[in-house]
């Protein structure tokens, strides 16, 4: 679903409209929705989170200092996304709000690509990620079984770092700890 380019912009109660199976996003003034992710798009997502919310959210066993969340709803400027995972820093927020919504940009962000999703979080999602200063981007696609790892610097997104399908993986900004790539996708058809 894409606003008509004739139409003002979405507004918020354009997005509540959307059916609850959608995922809805306002991105530059455009409604998007789009089907919720595959099984193994949210099996990585789940995994990913678990992994790092452990010894990054909790300090257990790891150096702590963050908050991560699943599909948080961000409002950034008249953007609204609604990102996989997302993480920041507790020295950035020290307390999460008690709205439904975050108008924080994180620190780290990170998206599952799907075949519907991918243009969109490769294209426009990334620019706004970047407009807010996020300084962390993962791409994560479970079809190839990819992660990509960027960082923004001058503004502008490099790639850091591409792993494929297994192995330990330590990438900013969560390199104080290798975590095993594979288990993102394993139990899957794929993995």
């Amino acid at each position: 679903m894409h606003a008509d380019s004739s139409k003002s912009a979405a507004t918020y109660e354009d997005l509540l409209k959307v059916p609850d199976h959608l995922v809805a996003e306002i991105l530059d003034g455009e409604l998007h929705a789009t089907p919720r992710p595959g099984l193994p798009h949210a099996r990585a997502a789940s995994v990913l989170g678990g992994t790092l919310g452990g010894p990054f959210d909790h300090g257990m066993g790891g150096p702590g200092g963050w908050w991560i969340l699943f599909e948080p709803e961000l409002h950034l400027a008249d953007d609204i996304l609604v990102p996989d995972l997302a993480g920041w820093r507790r020295e950035r927020l020290p307390r999460i709000p008690a709205e439904a919504y975050m108008a924080v940009a994180p620190d780290w962000v990170c998206e599952v690509v799907s075949p519907s999703t991918e243009a969109l979080d490769r294209v426009k999602k990334i620019a706004i990620y970047a407009r807010e200063a996020v300084s962390h981007l993962w791409l994560i696609n479970p079809t190839t079984r990819t992660l990509e790892v960027l960082a923004l610097e001058s503004g502008r997104w490099v790639l850091l770092s591409t792993h494929a399908d297994r192995g330990s993986v330590g990438a900013r900004p969560f390199d104080a700890m290798a975590f095993e790539l594979g288990t993102l996708w394993s139990g899957t058809s794929q993995g």
